[in-house]
């Protein structure tokens, strides 16, 4: 169902050994491989607290300024303007990590979370002025975006990449380790955080509470400049980057655009559900918990909602492994849909105080099975289906899709949700959301299952070595590739080294 238009001839399996040999070497310390990984991956975690942060924050804000805040658009812009910036961070990036640097572009874009994680913490209206606050705290969400965004195609990317080193049957669950659970982290942290902080500091000092969690934001980027102000290019990236020649753009739009259609697709439709559900949280919990209910009460019962997405994130790390990504996409997604189905059949009785555990069980699985699968698999499967000289690029336009997803999601659902409940049909409110998300997943289930290629633990170097002979075989002068700096060349001179 996956075939390239215009390719032929398959690379040798010699061709794919040489350039599997030429990343392994078997006297390097674990450590020596492992940590360039974590040095890219790890910092979306940033990602997942951050987004998910800012959605209590925002139940903090309008409480602090119920009219100011609650019944103004700053309410929705405050929390769906970092995917906007996203969106153009991940496009801006995922051009420059394959035209200039991996590693350059992935310090540049940690120097911009770093930065306005903590202006928007001091985020301040000239003169005390409340309308100029929310101003400048959507300003410097727009602007935090863009940093986390180049975290996707420039940090994913070469995470990926980096995992080559690794034992083969291992390399899909280390990817997704220091990505995807590293994002589940973060949401999960972004959960505990906002209910310390508010028992710290009382709910007479709200307006301390939502700085401290917002500011404390800049702290995991910090952690990890070092690491990534000492890393290397991948040696997939020496290799295979055409920053020192052109790109032949429609021999690569021919090759690609059907494959990175249908995985754009999917992304788009795990975001859609998966971060509006993130927001929507804390909302389900406030209004279900009732309206006595304090503050700290509803943000505990978040916090152990989002427990859920550990261990299906952890979970689905091995499964991809064990039997590869796109069938640990499928059907855990197909079971996400009947779990989301049974959700939203059984709402008008789910939707009371009183059965608040069943709740947030029967939500939990909804959550940890949509981790478990697409969560873990999507972000894996588009930095592994395309080439190296374009797989910043390819990476990016798939994730800004899914960031697209996002927004959307998050005023489609919670638009639905509020005016559903504004209008006094609470279960209605409920259950749309889950049948619309749930429909969704049986759609995104089908599309892994049938039309993307099966991946494999070699499946860069299969697909590199096919996409430059499928140049070659137009004309291409493939000669001009890499950074001239690679162990290939090495490799060619002196013979492939021991494979692991």
């Amino acid at each position: 169902m996956d075939k390239h238009i215009g390719v032929s001839d398959e690379p040798s399996a010699e061709a794919v050994d040489q350039r599997r040999a030429s990343l392994v070497e078997i006297d390097k310390p674990f450590w020596d491989r492992i940590w360039p990984v974590i040095a890219c991956g790890a910092g979306l975690f940033s990602d997942g607290y951050l987004n998910g942060v800012i959605g209590s924050v925002s139940t903090i804000l309008a409480t602090i300024y119920p009219e100011q805040y609650a019944a103004s658009p700053a309410q929705s812009n405050v929390s769906a303007i970092t995917f906007a910036g996203q969106v153009l961070g991940q496009l801006v990036f995922g051009w420059t990590s394959d035209h200039w640097s991996r590693k350059w572009s992935l310090f540049i874009s940690t120097i911009i979370v770093i930065l306005f994680a903590i202006l928007g913490a001091g985020s301040y209206g000239a003169g005390g002025s409340i309308p100029g606050l929310f101003a400048a705290l959507t300003a410097y969400r727009f602007f935090l975006g863009i940093g986390i965004g180049g975290e996707y195609p420039a940090g994913s990317v070469a995470c990926a990449e980096s995992t080559g080193e690794l034992k083969s049957g291992t390399r899909n669950r280390w990817f997704v380790l220091f990505t995807n659970v590293q994002i589940d982290l973060g949401f999960v942290v972004a959960a505990i955080v906002p209910m310390i902080v508010v028992l710290a500091t009382g709910e007479n000092h709200l307006r301390a509470a939502w700085r401290i969690c917002l500011g404390l934001g800049f702290l995991p980027p910090l952690s990890l400049l070092w690491l990534r102000y000492k890393l290397k290019e991948p040696e997939s990236f020496k290799r295979g980057t055409m920053s020192k020649t052109h790109t032949p753009w429609l021999l690569v739009i021919k090759y690609y655009w059907y494959r990175l259609l249908i995985v754009s697709t999917i992304w788009f439709i795990y975001d859609f559900s998966g971060y509006s559900f993130g927001l929507l949280s804390s909302q389900l919990l406030t209004n279900l918990l009732g309206d006595n209910s304090k503050l700290w009460v509803s943000f505990g019962w978040s916090t152990l909602l989002t427990f859920f997405y550990m261990p299906g994130c952890i979970l689905g790390s091995f499964l991809s492994d064990w039997i590869g990504p796109r069938n640990a996409l499928g059907y855990t997604v197909l079971l996400q849909a009947a779990v989301g189905f049974i959700m939203a059949g059984t709402y008008s009785f789910l939707a009371r105080p009183e059965y608040v555990g069943a709740f947030i069980v029967v939500y939990g699985v909804f959550i940890a099975l949509g981790e478990c699968g697409p969560g873990d698999n999507i972000g894996l499967i588009a930095s592994k289906t395309c080439a190296t000289g374009v797989r910043g690029q390819y990476y990016g336009i798939a994730a800004a899709m899914g960031k697209v997803g996002a927004f959307v999601g998050t005023k489609v659902l919670v638009l639905m949700y509020n005016n559903y409940y504004a209008a006094g049909e609470t279960v209605k409110a409920g259950q749309y959301p889950f049948l619309i998300s749930s429909a969704l997943c049986v759609v995104s289930g089908l599309l892994a299952l049938f039309l993307l290629p099966h991946i494999g633990q070699d499946t860069i170097e299969e697909e590199d070595a096919s996409f430059k002979a499928y140049l070659e075989q137009h004309g291409y002068d493939v000669s001009k590739m890499g950074l001239g700096d690679s162990t290939e060349n090495i490799v060619e001179k002196t013979g492939p080294k021991e494979s692991l």
